[in-house]
This record gives structure tokens, C-alpha cells and sequence, in this order.
């Protein structure tokens, strides 16, 4: 079903597409009846009517929320086509943007306008579950990037989320989401939005918004038919075809007879905590401790004052506070260390395989040292808590002084992040203490002074790690007519703007000995001063041709000065069609964690999948799980298994330069019908990011430096720090339509999709480096953020939107839908699947007949489609292009005092 309805919806395209599209159809209607509001577009600083932009901008009204049963900000950016959105990551790290695919460190995020603090821990994007849903009256996507306005910073483009003008009275809105399957997901949101004093006859008007939103954990075990031993069985990645590595019951390896094994294997060890796997191991069950989605709770308080002096004076005030708390969850505390360390046990403990515990023997072990790898499953999952907070302050005055208008704003934000240890975590040197002296049993239960010792070497409520940022700044924008010109006002803009980021990073204590968090403590601090001078100048040669030029020029105090030019154009030969474009160059410094963050000298973590050491354990490269451990070597830590890596900032990086360009049309093909199609080209040059680690382990031989090893040869960490690669390139059509069918008595029936067509997606992992397509397959693009893991670029996604409306009642069939791509493919050497397109339809139903109130009905997912599966992770389905939630029941209900 998915891929015929896909196919219907881009049938549907080829008819015609775009909500601004539309908004300029409708304003050209109504020019004859009033004159025009000119409003400040995103993307530019000069005032001017909605349809006249030359630059392509989508808007998303409040309104559209609701009917698409939209409960967090999270679910309107992963609703955008022109966004490679997830959903918010089990690191704590909350919701980000990701404009075309190329990374969310190259995506801007506004609030009316202005810069938001970012994300404290890397620095390098907004956390939007931090913006007031609430109070927002819109949100406007600039589709083109390297804006002179807002920073040239912004090369996949800007999305500003613009709050409401004013409101008046209270509204009260409540909303849950049900999943039909049990388990987590539960979803509830609150929120009390009141204000007073109007604006127009009053001359004030102060109102004030408070969100809650909270969603449960939703374990993996709760979805087994995503990420089922059988399930991944077919993708070739059966865990019972794999070697264990630690698990419960312990895993041992005998250095002086080369024997592994476990005393439990014959009896088919231990479940649910464990399966059967090769070489006589067991294997731990991740989907017992692993979670499809977690925990996840925010609020928002936001309040916005207006105050009109005059006519043509205007102060406004703005705060903002949000909390965000994020549980994390993995798989339970190891004996294994990220220095390879791990537990020994020998005869003496009563524990030993074969001993007077009772502990089934294993044949051949003839009394030998043994290395144990040992889950402590009796903990249960090791449980994390993030926390992050965000304040904001603006203090905005706009007015006319003589000839010009003025806008002049001050803005200070901070953010903070706290994550603590909760459950399961421990000292892992005390632990293989406990192990070495028989005070542990690692092959079952413990008894009284186990548990005793497991209580006292707890780490559980300690911290891990404390980071905090500020952004401090001042902006001016200055605005004239100089001339008239045939087609309207010659209009010139300049302004200047001044911003201090700064950020605080400290990794406390307590996490030196914390298997998972086995570095040291660290602290390191960045800061960054910028100023700008921007200048706009709007010719409108004529009624059809517009012209427009801006130039920016920032100095960085750590880079020094870049200028970036931007020339767009619109051209209407005619009422039904409309021609622009655009072409800009942009700049975007390393973040300050990518520059400033913390440098270790040894492992910071563990690579996401696991692979086999290339020189400790050969195979066929690039496909883990095919070697065979060398003499000596523990295949418990160098076969399948996860490898210490380290991670961290680089004080060597550069920054990187983009070229953008874009051009467009937008037609009405017949009356009440919008198509937009707008071309786009991007590249950046000297990108910054980290090589994916599939790339590093699929061809260690070019990458062999990276692979750091101690005196014994033993593998001390794999080096995937941050770096400049090589250049990236993305090109592609979005494609807009709209259509409104003659009116009927049986009410007003619309259509609408947007969708995004990528062309070209390609990288280099080094300068002047083969170039890599990213598009259809897994290929070498990141995040943008500190993640390595690699990604995939879709060739077709949109949204298709279909309502009908009469009366009081309101109804939207919405369909989210993307091409399939190539699985990862690197499992076994005989492996390759596709993976088929997706799709999923949501439906609302609303009525507002009842006084003040407004109820709204939905269900997401309304044919339970499952996620696509993939062996490209842990939990085998592609949890950032779908929720594993399956289908689910929207209830909204508002109510206005």
C-alpha cells in the first residue's frame, strides 16, 4: 500500500504545488479590494508584501498544528520535507534541525527574528523543544541559505518561529496521545495561554503562556516485531550468528588454553537477559534494556509585553524559561573498561566454572586464569538523567526617526545542561575488585554480601557532567526610501549587530571510574565575540522586475574578517507566473566545542556498532564478526565487539565557505491552483564534521593512523575527533502545489503537498578525496553535530495535505511519505537489500460548534505501518524517518474564557 499511495501523491504533484504560492494568489485578489501590509519576510530586512518575495519561504500557521494532530514542536520540524529531523536522541540532546541533510550545525533557528541560545554540550544547534508551541502564531522555513540578514552561518537555511502579535482572555488547551499497542509512548500536553490590553485602542497588551509536555519511555521489548531475534535474523545480523561479548551469565576467555565459552550455553543461558550466540558465548538481550523511544518531559514559560508610545514607537519585552528532561537508558554496567581492562577470577573463588557454588564447569579450562565480560543484569538497564534549561530575555524598540525606520534589540540567553547517574551505574575498577576476590558472582545471583558490596560501590546519583552557555547581544536595522522607481520605492536597509558566545564544559569527578564514562574529568571553555554590518538595497526596476543586493561583513575575533555577498531577483511577466532566484556565499566558523571542547588523551567512548579489530582480530574488512582473535588476544574485546574510541574538539580546525543557489518559479495554471518549483544548489567547502566510523572500519588499510595502540599491542582507541573533510554538494527541486476546488454545498475541499526532489548528494572524506553519494544509500554525511554515525539522503519526500471544512467542522487526511534506499549492506559479504518506501497518513476531525471550545479528534498512523527495518543500528529500525510508536489516538480539546 505505502508505494501505490506513494505513487498517487507525486501523480497529484505533476498536476501542479505551495503555500506561499497560494498566499500570493489570494493577495493579488485582494488588492483590489485594500490596500496591502507590508510585513518583514524571513530572509530579508525590507518590508514588503507577502507575494512580492523573491525568496522562497514556507509558512506553517499555528492552525496547522492542530489540524494535523501536531502535539510538540518536535512533530512539525520532523514534518517538514525540506528537514532530515530526528526525533529527540537517547544522548539528551532534545530536537534539532536539519535542513537539507547537511548537517544541523547549518541550519539557523530564529525566535521572531532573533538567535536562540544553542544546545550546551556541542554548541552548534537550537534544541527547539525549547520554543513555546503554545504561543506561536507561525512558522516561517527560508528554503535558501547564507542569509545577510541573520548570519551567513545559515547554509541550509533559516526556520524562524514567530510567536503571537498580542492575545486576549485565556485559553486552556489539553491533549494526549494513546498508542492502541501496549507499552510506552503515552503522550499529555497542558497549556494556559492569558493575556489582556489591546494593542490598537489601548495602546498595550501583556500576555503570558505555560506549556507541559510529557512523554513515557517506551521500551524495545514493548515492539519486538521491530527488533526481534527473527527480525534481524533476516538482515543478517542474527545475534545468535555472532560472538558474545560480556553478557549475564559472564562470558570467560582463558589466555593460557585460547578457550571462551559459558557455563550456561548448554542450558541455552539465561533468559530474558541473554540468548545463545557462537563460540559457545552467550549473547545479552539489548532489546530487554534498550529503549524505542525515551522518556521525555517539558515545560515552557513564556510572557511578551507590547507598549505603543506612539504611532510610530513600539518597546516590546519578551521572556522566555524551559526545562527539558530527557531519560537515557543502556544496557547494563560491564566489567570491560574502555583501557580493555576486564574482571579475572581464578580457582580460588567459589565462583569459578566447576566450583563449590555450583557454577556449571567448562571442559579444557584446567584451572587457568580466566577474563571475565560481565553484564550486570541484576541492576537492571543503566539509567542516565539530562536535564537541560534555557532563559531568554529580549528587549526590542521599534519606531521612525525623520526618514527612517529603526529597530533596535538587546538579547541575552543562557542554557544550561546537567546529566546524573540514576540506576545501574558503578565503579568499574571495584567491581573487577569484587569480581578478582569472590565477593561477586558474576554467572548468577548474588548473595547478601554481593549485593552488599554492589550497594557500596554504587555510583547511581552522582553527576557526570555540567555545561553551560551564554549569548549576549545588540542589533540595529535602519530603513528609508530613497527614490521612486517605476516599479515602486528604491529601498535601502543597514544594520549591525554584536554577539558574545560563550560555554562552560565540565565532566565532574565522578565519572573517571563509571564504565561507559571511563575518562577523566575534564574542563574546557570557549568564547566567541562577533560583530556584523550588513547592508540591502530593494530596486524595483519595473512592476515585473525586482532587484535585490545585500552584502555582510563579520569579524570573528578568533578567525578574523569574511565578506559574503547575496543577489536575488523576481521577475512576473504576468499575473499567473512569477520567476526568482538567488545566489549567495556564505561562512561558518567551527563550533565552540568543535574548536574549544574538551581533549583527552585517551578513549572517550565506544563506537556506536561493533566491529573487529583489524589487527587483533582479521577478517574480511568492514564486516564485523568475520575474524578470528590472534593468539594471546581476548576475542570477548577485539572480535564484535564495541571498541573504545575517542572523541573531542580540535584546536586545528578551520572554518568552511559555501556557495548557494537557487532559482524558481511559481505559476497559476488555473484559478485556485498554485504550483511552486524552486531549484537548489548547494556547497560547502572544507566541511567540518567526523569520518563515520563505517567509513574507518570498511577501509582501515587508508585510515591505519587512526588507530591509536599501547605498548602491547592492544588497541588503546580509534581517533574520530572532529576535522575538516573534504567538500559536500546537494542539489534538488522542491516542489510546491495547491488547490482549492470550487465551492460546494457539501463544503470547501482543498489539496496541497510540498516535496523535495534531491538530484545530487555527495561528500569528500578529504580534501580533493573520491567523491561519495550520500543519496539513496548510507553514505559519509554525519549529523553536523559530534555524531559519526552514518546517514542517508532520500531522493523524493513530502507531505501531502487534503481538508475539507463546512461549517463548524474541519477534517485533514496528511500523508508523510519518502522513497526507499539501500540498507547498509555490510553485514555479511553475500548480504544486499533495499529498503521500500514509507509512508503514513494521519487524520483529524475538528469541531468548534460548541461556545469558546474547540475539540479535535485524530489518528496517527492510521494504518499501523511499521518503521523500516535496517542493520544500521542496535535497535534495527529506522527510528529517524519513523516513530515506533504504530498507530495511535489524538485527543485535543481548547477552551477560550
Amino acid at each position: 500500500m505505502p508505494s501505490r499511495l506513494g505513487m498517487t501523491s507525486i501523480a497529484l504533484a505533476v498536476l501542479a504545488l505551495a503555500g506561499q504560492a497560494q498566499a500570493q494568489a489570494q493577495a493579488q485578489q485582494a488588492s483590489a479590494e485594500a490596500p496591502m501590509q507590508k510585513v518583514e519576510i524571513t530572509g530579508s530586512t525590507i518590508k514588503r508584501v507577502a507575494a512580492e518575495n523573491a525568496l522562497p519561504v514556507s509558512t506553517v500557521k499555528a492552525d496547522d498544528f492542530a489540524n494535523a494532530a501536531l502535539t510538540t514542536i518536535a512533530d512539525v520540524v520532523t514534518s517538514l520535507p525540506v528537514g532530515a529531523t530526528n526525533v529527540p536522541s537517547s544522548a539528551g540532546a532534545g530536537t534539532n534541525m536539519n535542513m537539507r541533510g547537511i548537517g544541523i550545525n547549518r541550519t539557523l533557528v530564529l525566535l521572531n527574528g532573533r538567535r536562540m541560545v544553542n544546545e550546551p554540550l556541542s554548541n552548534g544547534f537550537v534544541n527547539v523543544d525549547m520554543i513555546p508551541m503554545s504561543a506561536l502564531g507561525r512558522v516561517e522555513i527560508l528554503r535558501d541559505g547564507a542569509s545577510s540578514t541573520y548570519g551567513t552561518d545559515a547554509i541550509g537555511g533559516v526556520v524562524n518561529f514567530i510567536t503571537k502579535r498580542t492575545h486576549n482572555g485565556v485559553n486552556v488547551t489539553a491533549q494526549t496521545v494513546l498508542p492502541e499497542k501496549s507499552g510506552g509512548g503515552k503522550e499529555h500536553r497542558l497549556s494556559i495561554l492569558g493575556g489582556m490590553g489591546k494593542l490598537d485602542s489601548d495602546g498595550w497588551n501583556v500576555y503570558a503562556t505555560i506549556d507541559a509536555h510529557k512523554r513515557s519511555a517506551l521500551d524495545s521489548n514493548d515492539r519486538p516485531e521491530l527488533s526481534s531475534p527473527e527480525l534481524l535474523a533476516q538482515l543478517g545480523i542474527a545475534p545468535r550468528a555472532t560472538s558474545g561479548t560480556y553478557a549475564f551469565p559472564a562470558n570467560v576467555f582463558s589466555p593460557s588454553t585460547g578457550i571462551t565459552g559459558n557455563p550456561y550455553y548448554a542450558s541455552g543461558c539465561k533468559a530474558p537477559y541473554s540468548m545463545p550466540a557462537t563460540r559457545n558465548t552467550c549473547i545479552l538481550n539489548s532489546n530487554y534494556y534498550v529503549l524505542a523511544l525515551p522518556a521525555n518531559s517539558q515545560t515552557t514559560a513564556f510572557t511578551k509585553g507590547t507598549l505603543r508610545l506612539s504611532d510610530d514607537h513600539t518597546v516590546t519585552a519578551e521572556l522566555l524559561y524551559a526545562r527539558e528532561n530527557i531519560t537515557t537508558q543502556r544496557a547494563p554496567t560491564t566489567t570491560v573498561g574502555f583501557n580493555n581492562a576486564v574482571a579475572t577470577i581464578t580457582p580460588a573463588s567459589k565462583y569459578y566454572p566447576g566450583g563449590s557454588a555450583g557454577v556449571p564447569a567448562i571442559a579444557g579450562l584446567n584451572g587457568s586464569t580466566l577474563n571475565v565480560s560481565w553484564s550486570v543484569a541484576e541492576l537492571g538497564p543503566a539509567i542516565a538523567r539530562d536535564q537541560q534549561e534555557a532563559t531568554r530575555f529580549v528587549l526590542a524598540d521599534e519606531g521612525r526617526l525623520g526618514q527612517w525606520d529603526y529597530r533596535l534589540g538587546y538579547i541575552y540567553s543562557r542554557g544550561q545542561r546537567d546529566s546524573w547517574f540514576r540506576q545501574g551505574y558503578l565503579n568499574g575498577p571495584k567491581l573487577q575488585e569484587g569480581v578478582r576476590n569472590g565477593t561477586l558472582n558474576p554467572f548468577g545471583a548474588q548473595d547478601a554480601a554481593g549485593l552488599a558490596y554492589l550497594q557500596s560501590i554504587s555510583a547511581d546519583g552522582g553527576q557526570i557532567r555540567h555545561t553551560t552557555n551564554r549569548y549576549t547581544g545588540a542589533d540595529l536595522t535602519l530603513t528609508r526610501e530613497l527614490m521612486q522607481l517605476a516599479g515602486g520605492p528604491l529601498t535601502f536597509a543597514t544594520g549591525a549587530e554584536y554577539h558574545a558566545d560563550a560555554n562552560d564544559d565540565r565532566a565532574l569527578d565522578g565519572v573517571i571510574n563509571v564504565p561507559y564514562q571511563n575518562r577523566l574529568p575534564s574542563y574546557a571553555e570557549g568564547k566567541r565575540n562577533i560583530s556584523a554590518a550588513f547592508a540591502e538595497i530593494d530596486v524595483p526596476l519595473t512592476s515585473e522586475l525586482n532587484l535585490n543586493a545585500a552584502v555582510r561583513a563579520d569579524r570573528y575575533s578568533d578567525f578574523g574578517n569574511t565578506v559574503n555577498p547575496k543577489a536575488s531577483f523576481r521577475y512576473q511577466p504576468m499575473k499567473t507566473l512569477m520567476f526568482r532566484g538567488s545566489a549567495s556565499t556564505g561562512f561558518r566558523a567551527p563550533t565552540l566545542f568543535d574548536r574549544y571542547g574538551y581533549r583527552l588523551p585517551g578513549a572517550t567512548a565506544l563506537t556506536t556498532s561493533r566491529w573487529d579489530d583489524p589487527k587483533l582480530c582479521p577478517g574480511t574488512m568492514g564486516l564485523a564478526g568475520t575474524g578470528k582473535a590472534v593468539a594471546g588476544a581476548n576475542p570477548l574485546v577485539v572480535c564484535n565487539a564495541f571498541l573504545p574510541i575517542q572523541q573531542g574538539s580540535n584546536p586545528d580546525v578551520l572554518p568552511e565557505e559555501s556557495r548557494n543557489l537557487t532559482l524558481g518559479m511559481v505559476l497559476e495554471p488555473v484559478r485556485n491552483m498554485m504550483l511552486s518549483l524552486d531549484y537548489f544548489n548547494i556547497q560547502v567547502r572544507n566541511s567540518i564534521g567526523q569520518l563515520p566510523q563505517n567509513a574507518i572500519f570498511t577501509n582501515t588499510a587508508k585510515y591505519a593512523d587512526l588507530f591509536v595502540r599501547n605498548p602491547d599491542g592492544t588497541l588503546a582507541y580509534v581517533k574520530n575527533t572532529v576535522m575538516n573533510l573534504g567538500d559536500l554538494r546537494t542539489s534538488g527541486i522542491d516542489v510546491g502545489w495547491n488547490y482549492a476546488f470550487p465551492k460546494h454545498a457539501y463544503g470547501d475541499f482543498k489539496v496541497g503537498l510540498e516535496g523535495t526532489y534531491v538530484t545530487r548528494f555527495e561528500n569528500q572524506n578529504e580534501k580533493d578525496g573520491p567523491w561519495i553519494s550520500n543519496l539513496g544509500r548510507f553514505g559519509s554525511v554525519g549529523s553536523g553535530n559530534v555524531s559519526s554515525s552514518p546517514t542517508y539522503t532520500f531522493r523524493w519526500k513530502h507531505t501531502l495535505r487534503m481538508s475539507w471544512a463546512k461549517a463548524d467542522w474541519f477534517s485533514q487526511l496528511t500523508q508523510n511519505f519518502n522513497t526507499g534506499y539501500h540498507d547498509l549492506n555490510n553485514v555479511t559479504p553475500e548480504y544486499f537489500r533495499d529498503i521500500k518506501p514509507y509512508s503514513v497518513w494521519n487524520w483529524t476531525l475538528s469541531y468548534k460548534g460548541i461556545k469558546h471550545t474547540q475539540i479535535t479528534f485524530g489518528i496517527s498512523n492510521l494504518f499501523d505501518t511499521n518503521p523500516p527495518v535496517t542493520n544500521s543500528n542496535s535497535t534495527a529500525y529506522a527510528n529517524n524517518i519513523a516513530s515506533p510508536i504504530g498507530r495511535a489516538y489524538n485527543a485535543r480539546v481548547s477552551y477560550d474564557f
